[in-house]
């Protein structure tokens, strides 16, 4: 069993694929997308893949045909697609995610958000659907000028939450998440739940890959309720 080299002081979480299953909303915009633009709908597993490369990215799977400037061209209007209907096909945490953030809580671990989802949804997005959540410091795709796989954002979530990157684990469903990680000199877990951008989290080099958010517990030493 891997055990951490430090007594944690902070975890930090990609937010789509890793603590939220948000791809049912996502298809969903990108359905109502393709009849707005009387376009074939594509199927959901090629869309899911992708999510966590974002709104560029699954309009690229959903229209072939466009070119880079024809899918910037789309983002606007699916991104205000998602806004508006955001929740309503069922966003919400993977199984498992919910008591291990209440054994964060009740452990009084200080955790958060590390997203490259913009500002603006992952404001709105949290509230609705979960809106009991207290992370102690979140930080969006646009809230530096940069974002993952650089590690100054995941740097940010440190400094916004007090705790020191070393004696702090970071976890992901992209490999993105784990290089960020890595070059901000926090300890890296991949999840196998997630979207994983059709690539093997095996191959990444977190140090720890996970099947379900139990192991996490108990690498962090936190008790969950059954």
């Amino acid at each position: 069993m891997t055990t951490l080299p430090f007594k944690p002081e902070g975890v930090f979480f990609d937010l789509d694929g890793t603590l939220l299953d948000s791809a049912q909303d996502l298809y969903a915009a990108i359905v109502q997308l393709c009849h707005e633009l009387k376009s074939p709908v594509p199927e959901f597993e090629p869309l899911r893949e992708v999510v966590s490369r974002g709104s560029r990215a699954m309009i690229a799977v959903a229209f072939p045909d466009f070119d880079a400037d024809a899918v910037l061209r789309h983002v606007p209007r699916f991104l205000a697609i998602y806004e508006e209907n955001m929740g309503r096909a069922g966003t919400g945490p993977f199984e498992g995610i919910e008591p291990l953030i209440s054994g964060l809580d009740a452990a009084h671990l200080r955790w958060g958000i590390v997203t490259n989802k913009p500002g603006f949804l992952t404001e709105a997005l949290l509230p609705r659907a979960v809106p009991h959540w207290k992370p102690v410091a979140v930080v969006a795709g646009d809230t530096l000028p940069v974002k993952k796989p650089d590690p100054a954002p995941v740097l940010r979530a440190c400094e916004l939450a007090g705790v020191p990157p070393k004696r702090s684990v970071f976890v992901g469903d992209d490999r993105r998440d784990v290089q960020a990680g890595h070059a901000a000199g926090l300890f890296t877990v991949a999840v196998r739940w997630g979207y994983l951008d059709g690539g093997n989290p095996d191959e990444w080099g977190a140090d720890l890959v996970i099947d379900h958010p139990d192991e996490l517990a108990a690498l962090l030493g936190i008790k969950v309720a059954a």
